[in-house]
């Protein structure tokens, strides 16, 4: 019998046995293709890293100097006071032969000597009488709404040349009005800035420094109490200022008092006092000798305050220098949607914010924890190596300031949280013993995180964000305008009298206990004034050299530069995140004599 054959009915497995494989086979294609770009994009970024760690480590002059123009290099060449002349005086005799016989030349040296205290009082008091606006004739005189931008200066004047320098790679820059705030009288600084030739410059300097008056108030009394001596000691011994010691028990160190006195004296003088401010309705900017500016810094700070009224009515600071929490530096360009790598160009400490008294603050503290010493010149030059790897640390705020609070109350131990830049641990010891407080900064760490700027900070739509303002988080590169001053004057008990030798947490006890419009600030994301000082006066580190960290400044922003990041198209607001209230605290001591009280309070009323 013949066999039929049935048809077996079509259930598509073959179909799909046959788009399974392809499917597969596709996705296997795919991955393989990802994996060969991953791998190459791994490569670039590595060299290109490379590339630019290379680069950064060299901080040597020559590379400071070639990221510089040349019209510029003026700035960042000392020129000594010593003058060579010929004539009469110490001479050298030059014997040289020729066929005519023997000549003599005589060269005299004319020795340069530092004025002495009488002659720099007189000298101080001539240029504040003066008031001479230098550069006035080429740039006109100041119009009522430019900005005013004031630099408190005391002897640092290598960090003074690059932020000179900074300022004058500025746009608009030729349309402000640059002071110059001086405490301590110093021919090679006065040099300097009467050098400038790029905008308006004026001269002002604080009358009541501790150079001027060493051996008596506000400088160093013999009879003012010892800082460390016991109250009922202290009133025995009859010392000045016996009844009123601060609220740690301390009595007066005025190396720490100085600073806050400049700092009211110097805003009551160009808002209250220069005739060339008189009507002056625009904003002050407050920088320090050891800042350095973007060169859209300017740019920015005009948008910012046109946008004040529609992004932040109440605001009335804006701040262009931030504290940030965490740092991987990258750049990003927002037309692209592409990041240009950048990792590694900032190895160095408080680059992006600072803490303006590094060792007498509880707030962010940035600290490098690479392995570089400067005690030897074989430990320089093994640094640069390192500086590729190393990792920039930040202290936790609010964590810092409890655990400093709960030892300050439980040992009085105040007024020196130094800050250790080599082994980034912040650390609450004493100022008076300052071996001791190296040890102690090594063995009491903080919490430290991860620093970074995020890919959204510079870009052409740049991000600004709104909050009560914080003395620990914007007191760099801030301004505001003669409205808000008066206000803060009225409460210049408020701010003379608080316990706290420190002028920004001052300003923030006179915003929260006195001020009916608090201080209110537009804070810029991506900075734009950045913090190069290694040392000052409270802070004390071996390594003092300024290149490392201005090479890394140089280079953030020549990235920022090439990319089109810089002077963005607009302003857009960020929601910040969840911030505690901020609590009413005690001050950090260091003010407690009633002399600073008086003269605090006599530096707020208006001469003009």
């Amino acid at each position: 019998a013949g066999r039929i054959l049935i048809p077996l009915p079509n259930t598509g497995a073959m179909g799909r046995k046959r788009n399974n494989f392809y499917m597969r086979s596709l996705f296997l294609l795919a991955l393989c293709i990802f994996g060969l770009l991953q791998y190459h994009n791994f490569n670039y970024l590595e060299s290109r890293d490379n590339v630019l760690g290379d680069a950064v480590t060299n901080d040597s002059d020559d590379a400071i100097l070639a990221m510089v123009p040349a019209t510029l290099h003026k700035y960042l060449t000392p020129h000594s006071r010593n003058h060579t002349t010929a004539g009469a005086g110490s001479a050298l005799l030059l014997n040289t032969s020729s066929p005519g016989g023997v000549t003599a030349t005589t060269l005299s040296f004319d020795v340069y000597h530092p004025p002495n205290i009488t002659e720099i009082k007189r000298q101080i008091v001539r240029y504040n009488d003066m008031q001479l606006v230098l550069n006035e004739d080429t740039f006109g005189p100041l119009q009522n709404d430019s900005v005013i931008i004031v630099v408190q200066v005391h002897t640092r004047i290598t960090y003074l040349r690059h932020l000179i320098v900074s300022l004058a790679q500025a746009q608009d820059i030729s349309k402000v009005l640059l002071v110059f705030s001086h405490d301590y009288y110093d021919d090679d600084i006065n040099d300097l800035v009467q050098q400038i030739d790029f905008c308006k410059v004026l001269q002002i300097f604080y009358p009541y420094s501790i150079q001027t008056h060493p051996n008596e108030y506000p400088g160093v009394d013999p009879n003012d109490c010892p800082r460390n001596i016991k109250k009922e000691q202290a009133l025995i011994s009859n010392c000045n200022n016996a009844m009123y010691p601060d609220l740690y028990g301390h009595y007066r160190e005025a190396k720490f008092t100085q600073t806050k006195h400049h700092w009211i004296w110097k805003a009551n003088r160009v808002f209250n006092e220069l005739e060339v401010t008189r009507f002056h309705t625009g904003l002050v900017l407050f920088l320090e000798e050891d800042h350095y500016v973007a060169e859209d810094f300017l740019y920015l700070l005009a948008m910012m305050q046109q946008r004040t009224k529609d992004l932040c009515p109440q605001c009335n600071v804006l701040s262009l220098g931030t504290y940030l929490k965490t740092f991987n530096y990258y750049t990003y360009h927002s037309k692209t949607k592409k990041k240009s790598y950048a990792s590694s160009l900032i190895s160095t400490s408080s680059l992006l914010g600072y803490n303006r008294n590094t060792n007498n603050r509880n707030s962010v503290q940035l600290a490098v924890s690479s392995s570089y010493s400067s005690s030897s010149s074989a430990a320089q030059s093994s640094s640069t190596s390192s500086l590729k790897s190393a990792k920039v640390y930040v202290g936790d705020t609010t964590d810092n300031q409890k655990a400093s609070d709960l030892k300050r109350e439980n040992t009085s131990i105040k007024r020196g949280n130094l800050i250790n830049t080599v082994t980034a641990t912040a650390a609450t010891s004493d100022t008076n013993n300052e071996q001791s407080s190296k040890d102690s900064s090594n063995k009491n760490g903080a919490q430290t995180w991860n620093y970074h700027v995020l890919p959204s900070l510079y870009s052409v739509y740049q991000k600004v964000e709104v909050m009560p303002w914080v003395s620990s988080k914007h007191n760099m590169g801030f301004a505001f305008n003669r409205t808000t001053w008066t206000n803060i004057r009225k409460c210049a008990r408020h701010f003379c009298t608080y316990d706290d030798y420190n002028w920004d947490w001052s300003l923030q006890h006179v915003s929260q206990q006195c001020l009916h419009r608090k201080l209110h600030a537009m804070i810029v994301k991506g900075p734009r004034v950045f913090h190069i000082g290694e040392c000052g006066v409270h802070h004390k580190n071996k390594n003092c050299e300024s290149n490392q960290v201005i090479s890394k400044v140089q280079h953030v922003l020549r990235i920022a530069r090439n990319s089109h990041q810089l002077f963005p198209r607009s302003l857009t607001l960020t929601v910040p995140s969840l911030m505690k209230k901020s609590k009413l605290r005690k001050g950090n001591g260091g003010w407690g004599d009633l002399r600073d009280h008086e003269l605090c309070l006599n530096m707020t009323l208006s001469n003009r």
